[in-house]
């Protein structure tokens, strides 16, 4: 069978080498870290979210982002320094406004198409990554927030979403230690939660055990396709040549498109968390079990076995920086405490990450302009939502690149690029 070199071992990586190797594929995984899943896979918010799958491009956005340019502490900051990169970006992400609900709902259905492939992956290698289907709630402080969410839940419910409408003491009710007065709120019962980093670092282990070959501190310095071979060289000065090349390097696989001869305009939008250590059985008794997503401060929460809680938001346009920025940090924190002041914030882990996104929000799945170059990309705040699902289709979009050649009689693996 050809051999395929899956470049980043994200979640989308990961995922896509298990769905190749599945398929009988060789496979080889590249990450300049040492470990899987040590970069926007190591500590997102947690959520398994269908119920988030609204896409960013409305006006709405664009005026809070013009609001908040100046607030180091607003949900939204965007850095208004210029650059090609970013002025790009952004003109995409106005001219995509227009297909706000379509994609809203593709999003949607989507994340419902990626459970079943997530869950069978997780049962398939044994993976223990903190898995609880708690359901997520959605809580809106005013009634104008709320009206709002009842018109992406009508899009929600095109794409086949059950949620059920809660008032003020139904969210009580689903969440006892959530503290604040509310105008309503969504409930999703089919969403859940679970720990990323643990999910593909488990996997990653199970499919080397399988024979799949994971090159992991080898960072990619040169990837080139040609007629017969992909070349890969890396940090080492070593050149390896492959069948195909799957890209699945998060903010890196703008560059390595451009390499390809594809125009991937991924940019980096900085996220945050926090993790609470719930030492204390008071802390532990306090902190949600229910996920949560407080739409008006952009933050989301997964309890992670008896002891994390994980609280994550906010969006920073502000390039590949990756510093982990106090301001920025004290809003989730302040959030934690306004909200469960029971759990002590004695001990917070802090972490920053940069998720890759396309200016419509749409991940990047399938081939590339070259025969032999396939993406899986671009994911954006939704990678762990959405990687079941598309690591799927790209991984039939291959196979079926494989069994076009062996239905011509063109030699090596040569197919006709769409």
């Amino acid at each position: 069978m050809p051999h395929i070199a899956v470049l980043g071992a994200g979640i989308t990586g990961v995922t896509t080498a298990f769905q190749l190797h599945e398929r009988g594929f060789e496979v080889t995984v590249y990450d300049r870290q040492r470990y899987a899943a040590m970069e926007t896979s190591f500590a997102n918010g947690g959520q398994l979210s269908a119920s988030n799958g609204e896409v960013w491009n409305t006006w709405a956005t664009v005026l809070k982002g013009i609001k908040w340019m100046l607030t180091s502490d607003a949900p939204l900051l965007v850095n208004p320094k210029p650059s090609w990169h970013k002025i790009s970006w952004m003109t995409e992400f106005l001219a995509a406004i227009p297909q706000y609900k379509a994609n809203t709902i593709e999003t949607a259905r989507l994340a419902q198409t990626a459970r079943p492939a997530f869950h069978a992956m997780a049962e398939r290698a044994g993976v223990n990554f903190d898995h609880s289907p708690a359901g997520i709630l959605h809580f809106y402080k005013t009634q104008k927030d709320l009206d709002k969410a009842r018109k992406a839940n009508k899009l929600y419910g095109e794409a086949g979403l059950e949620r059920i409408e809660l008032s003020p003491s139904e969210i009580q009710e689903k969440e006892p230690n959530l503290q604040g007065d509310f105008a309503g709120g969504f409930w999703t019962e089919s969403d859940s939660t679970g720990d990323i980093h643990k999910y593909t670092y488990g996997l990653a282990e199970w499919l080397r055990g399988q024979g799949v070959t994971f090159r992991m501190g080898y960072g990619v310095t040169g990837a080139t396709a040609k007629d017969d071979a992909v070349e890969i060289s890396d940090d080492t000065g070593e050149t390896r040549c492959f069948d195909g090349v799957v890209v699945a390097a998060g903010v890196g696989s703008r560059a390595l498109a451009k390499g390809f001869g594809d125009r991937v305009n991924i940019y980096p939008v900085k996220g945050y968390s926090i993790t609470v250590n719930l030492n204390d059985a008071a802390s532990q008794a306090a902190a949600p079990m229910a996920s949560l997503l407080d739409d008006d401060a952009k933050i989301v929460t997964s309890r992670l076995g008896a002891d994390r809680f994980r609280l994550a938001g906010t969006a920073e346009f502000n390039g590949y920086n990756r510093d982990i920025r106090a301001d920025r940090v004290r809003p989730l924190v302040e959030w934690c405490e306004r909200y469960f002041p029971g759990v002590s914030t004695e001990q917070v882990v802090p972490w920053a990450g940069l998720r890759p996104m396309m200016p419509n929000m749409m991940p990047r799945v399938g081939r590339g302009k070259h025969a032999r170059v396939f993406y899986n990309t671009g994911h954006g705040h939704l990678g762990w939502t959405l990687s079941g699902a598309t690591a799927e289709i790209v991984g039939e979009v291959v196979a079926d690149a494989y069994r076009e050649t062996r239905a011509s009689a063109l030699p090596g693996f040569a197919i006709a690029a769409e």
